[in-house]
């Protein structure tokens, strides 16, 4: 599951990497991303998001019978794959989860919008407003990787819309609440220095969630970390995981 405003296509050199080690891949761009219908950028609810996959998953299920399933996600991507695993008809049938920069924890860039959020998403649901994380970084230190990010015309680059950001508080909140709760196998990684969504609580899941848990955190690392310069230590790290399992 890719993340906030970008598509499953831009994880094709991940999935080449996943196909090389035996492991087949899905993937689908969800509601308001990539080439999915809906409003580009537009979240009306995550749990359509969390409701789709689970369709998907369904379909993988059928067609893989007998073989064990590993669920990823990046960033919201990740938080629809946690609410989706804390579902106990998705928790028996999935042999794990692998997360990147998972949106456990997020920072708005002024506290009044947790507070007008709710409000103005109802009244004016798609209402675009600009919160760039406070620091200004970008979400990798590999410029070109970041050229070929913003130049995709698949990937969202307006400013958020609020339902969108509403969606994502309130998917985080249900997390944070429900952590103990998650007992499927689970890797997060998260760099450090990630400024758009919290490593404390990636942490706060590792030591929280009762279940076979593994935690790599990561001095100096960005938000997006597949296409880190790290990119491929980030992916062997993915790979021995599973390995581990299978």
């Amino acid at each position: 599951m890719h993340g906030l405003n970008e598509h499953s296509s831009r994880y094709n050199d991940f999935a080449k990497r996943l196909n090389g080690d035996g492991f087949k891949v899905y993937a689908m761009d969800w509601i308001g991303h990539g080439g999915s219908d809906g409003l580009h950028g537009y979240v009306h609810s995550l749990d359509y998001a969390v409701a789709d996959m689970k369709l998907l998953l369904q379909r993988i299920l059928s067609e893989n019978t007998g073989l064990p399933c590993f669920c990823f996600g990046h960033s919201t991507g990740g938080a629809i794959v946690l609410k989706a695993a804390l579902d106990p008809e998705v928790e028996d049938k999935v042999a794990g989860v692998i997360l990147t920069s998972p949106a456990v924890g997020v920072q708005p860039s002024h506290p009044i919008f947790v507070v007008l959020a709710p409000i103005i998403s109802y009244l004016f649901p798609r209402f675009q407003v600009n919160i760039a994380n406070k620091s200004g970084k970008p979400v990798s230190r590999d410029p070109a990787a970041l050229v070929a990010k913003y130049s995709d015309p698949l990937v969202y680059t307006g400013p958020l819309r609020v339902r969108t950001g509403y969606e994502i508080l309130r998917i985080t909140t249900y997390l944070q609440e429900n952590m103990s709760r998650l007992k499927v196998p689970f890797l997060v990684l998260h760099g450090l220095d990630d400024t758009v969504t919290d490593p404390k609580a990636s942490q706060k899941l590792y030591d929280e969630a009762s279940t076979d848990k593994t935690i790599k955190l990561f001095e100096g690392l960005l938000h997006d970390l597949l296409i880190e310069p790290e990119r491929e230590a980030i992916m062997d790290d993915v790979i021995q995981w599973l390995n581990f399992r299978v």
